[in-house]
């Protein structure tokens, strides 16, 4: 049996904080943006970095009302939800150039929701065989970028990207 060590992770690992209530609800607090991995703010949206992402670049647009359906979306936080969406697709594009990106929606537990009744959306930059040996068969991710580095570009790139 092989193994493969990534100690640097256990400092990552560890310093995972756990939220009590809502884990969206706490980040729109207004405080530390780059210690949370905010990106950027809306009127009625955020941008975040997933800070256990699957792929970098991974981020989530988060709608800053606890809200848990897009039919309980106003028509304002519905129009900035994709707004931000929309910026976030230009500056993973931009930077980590996907040849696809994935962007998903779970409504409920069933449907795959880690955080259930806040509705964010995940874009996930993929590449052809992304997927590889290690997710298969071992099911572990490596990510070749610390997570503060991708937070250093991608906000590099919506500095760059017009609102």
């Amino acid at each position: 049996m092989h193994r493969i060590f990534a100690g640097w992770r256990m400092k990552y690992v560890a310093g995972a904080t756990k939220v009590k209530g809502c884990l969206f609800c706490a980040l729109h607090r207004k405080g530390d943006d780059p210690g949370r991995w905010i990106l950027e703010r809306g009127k009625h949206a955020f941008l975040v970095l997933n800070a256990f992402p699957y792929n970098s670049g991974h981020a989530m647009v988060a709608v800053n009302r606890h809200v848990g359906t897009m039919a309980g979306l106003t028509a304002a936080e519905r129009a900035d939800v994709w707004r931000v969406a929309a910026r976030a697709e230009q500056a993973i594009s931009r930077v980590y150039k996907p040849e696809g990106m994935n962007l998903g929606i779970n409504l409920g537990r069933c449907a795959g929701a880690g955080v259930v009744g806040h509705l964010h959306i995940h874009l996930v930059p993929r590449w052809s065989g992304d997927t590889n040996f290690m997710s298969v068969i071992g099911d572990t991710r490596v990510l070749p970028e610390d997570l503060a580095d991708t937070y250093t570009r991608l906000s590099q790139a919506l500095a760059r990207t017009r609102r």
